[in-house]
């Protein structure tokens, strides 16, 4: 059985999926989206969306329940006895559950005219489309969202790799009022635990490692004052885990596949840019589909990835080097606008220059500190 043409076939159904729909549909262009799961899909993550992953949603025509989220002003790094923060340049970021973005954009593709097709199972590419359970769904471009293990991305021959590294991350809320209006980056041995403030009564904990069998359970004896924060704190979900892959592909199209979000490949956790990156993407791919051809999206999607991939180099480099890490954290407490400068090129406000010379900065303050 054949069905009717559709410009787009989104293999899913996720955010990274949804925003390459609402791209499309911005652009006129008639989409599908399938996905093997019934939303609200869930997946473990930090859940604090930064204030240009705010923007690009609502490029996308997106706005975020806020009597159900938290808003967050900056970041603060916490390692041993030095605590330093900064605070975003104009805007602020939102922590919110996983569930709860995917209903959000589900329910604004629905409005904005995408076929959501719940309970698919893509079994195959073919020359003119699509397979779902071996029927035929015709398509002119394929859009491949289906993760970092895409099963798209090995049809269609685009899983050769450049780089591939990963760490774990587990995730676990807790039904505590955030304690702090910042996300919190605590360092500790070969581990990192991150807390974002998702709601008036939770806040999201996540360990990030390279050990696959480290839990949270493990690693709070690390962070004595978050173990204190949470003793006796009832837990309000049950920890799940997740891989987190830095992943760079040789191509991220063919003439008429592209991939996008973790299918497109990767930056650690720690920079809270992942969802950021697929949103930016999804504008950036509609433009070339719009325009009748893939040729542009490599290059607009190594341009999309490039301050992120800086940040994530600069963070792991702290990651098992104590010695700098203190470095680097003493110097944020002396010149806190060298961490500012740093946030702000983070989060879309400069150029990649100016990301550039906040590194050196930071650099010449090391050797003076």
């Amino acid at each position: 059985m054949m069905h009717d043409t559709t410009d787009v076939f989104v293999i899913g159904g996720g955010p990274a999926g949804l925003a390459a729909a609402l791209a499309a549909r911005q652009r006129g262009l008639q989409v599908t989206v399938a996905d093997s799961c019934t939303p609200p899909i869930d997946k473990p993550c930090g859940e604090g969306l930064m204030p240009d992953s705010v923007a690009a949603l609502r490029r996308l025509g997106v706005n975020l329940p806020m009597h159900e989220a938290y808003r967050f002003r900056g970041i603060r790094f916490l390692g041993g006895a030095l605590s330093s923060e900064a605070e975003f340049p104009e805007a602020f970021g939102i922590g919110l559950r996983r569930t709860i973005l995917h209903r959000v954009m589900v329910e604004h593709a629905e409005r904005a005219g995408v076929q959501m097709m719940w309970n698919a199972v893509v079994t195959g590419l073919n020359d003119r489309g699509v397979l779902v359970r071996n029927q035929l769904f015709p398509a002119r471009w394929i859009v491949a969202a289906d993760g970092g293990s895409s099963q798209t991305r090995r049809w269609a021959g685009l899983e050769l790799h450049r780089k591939k590294d990963q760490r774990y991350t587990f995730r676990q809320h807790y039904k505590i009022a955030p304690w702090s209006d910042f996300v919190e980056l605590h360092w500790g041995p070969n581990c990192q635990i991150y807390i974002t403030p998702i709601a008036v009564n939770r806040v999201c904990v996540a360990l990030i490692s390279r050990n696959s069998a480290l839990r949270l359970e493990d690693a709070l004896p690390y962070f004595p004052a978050i173990a204190e924060r949470l003793r006796g704190v009832d837990v309000a979900s049950v920890e799940r885990g997740a891989v987190s892959v830095t992943r760079k592909l040789a191509r991220v199209c063919t003439d008429r596949v592209a991939l996008i979000g973790d299918a497109s490949g990767g930056v650690d956790a720690i920079t809270g840019e992942g969802l950021c990156l697929a949103f930016q993407h999804a504008t950036r791919l509609a433009e070339c589909l719009a325009s009748g051809s893939l040729a542009r999206y490599p290059e607009a999607h190594r341009s999309v990835a490039l301050r992120p991939a800086m940040m994530a180099r600069m963070l792991l480099l702290l990651e098992n080097r104590e010695t700098l890490r203190q470095r680097v954290l003493r110097t944020f407490v002396k010149d806190p606008r060298v961490f500012t400068r740093l946030l702000a090129t983070h989060v879309g406000e400069g150029s990649h220059l100016d990301f550039a010379a906040s590194g050196l900065a930071l650099g010449w303050k090391l050797l003076t500190v």
